[in-house]
């Protein structure tokens, strides 16, 4: 196990708050979409899952040496994302030494994130996560996969992973838009079964990266 992830364990054994964070990218795209869903996020599975996490997430640019203070890190949107030659090499480092990058599309990031993963990984394809990957197993069940939280074009929801030596470090969850679940129920006056299903898949994230 990498230094990077050794520390995040030792943290998480001892009871220390962890702080996550969003993803500031360039481009154009509105990184900052969504702006109560990560919150919620945090105080759902601080109430439910036993974590930690401070009540309000930072924000961190890709390129800034900042990323490697954060286990997780959202990214989300719905427009264009550009990284730059110190965005990528940051990015690589930070995953394959224990950190871990969800990224969510919001609805219209898929033409442009696809070729920004692979400026990271460009050795390595996005390959879809089975329904059996324990990310879908606990601690909630979700034993089709990923769910569906906004229609948009009605195509399945579809969770794609880079894994590194048998890890998975980057999560790319596409037409489900969980961050639209995890935002405040006025904001897309989704049923509270929907945000439900969409809160407890965030915990089986938040689960997976602090429990593995």
């Amino acid at each position: 196990m990498k230094k990077f992830a050794i520390v995040f364990l030792l943290i998480s054994s001892l009871g220390f708050s962890q702080e996550i964070a969003l993803l500031k990218y360039g481009g154009g795209g509105d990184w900052y979409a969504n702006p109560t869903s990560l919150p919620n996020l945090i105080k759902f599975c601080n109430q439910n899952i036993n974590t930690k996490i401070k009540a309000k997430p930072a924000t961190v640019e890709p390129g800034s040496p900042d990323l490697f203070s954060y286990p997780f890190v959202h990214m989300t949107g719905h427009g264009n994302v550009v990284f730059n030659d110190n965005d990528v090499i940051n990015l690589r480092n930070y995953v394959t030494s224990g950190g871990f990058l969800h990224i969510d599309d919001n609805y219209g990031m898929d033409q442009y994130i696809r070729k920004e993963i692979k400026k990271i990984f460009p050795n390595n394809d996005l390959v879809e996560i089975p329904a059996n990957h324990p990310i879908f197993q606990k601690p909630y069940s979700f034993p089709a996969g990923i769910p569906k939280i906004h229609e948009h074009d009605g195509k399945r929801p579809q969770a794609f992973g880079i894994f590194i030596e048998g890890r998975l470090v980057l999560l790319y969850t596409y037409e489900t838009d969980l961050g639209d679940g995890w935002e405040d129920p006025e904001v897309n006056n989704d049923p509270l079964e929907i945000r439900q299903k969409a809160l407890k898949m965030g915990a089986n994230i938040m689960s997976y990266i602090f429990n593995n």
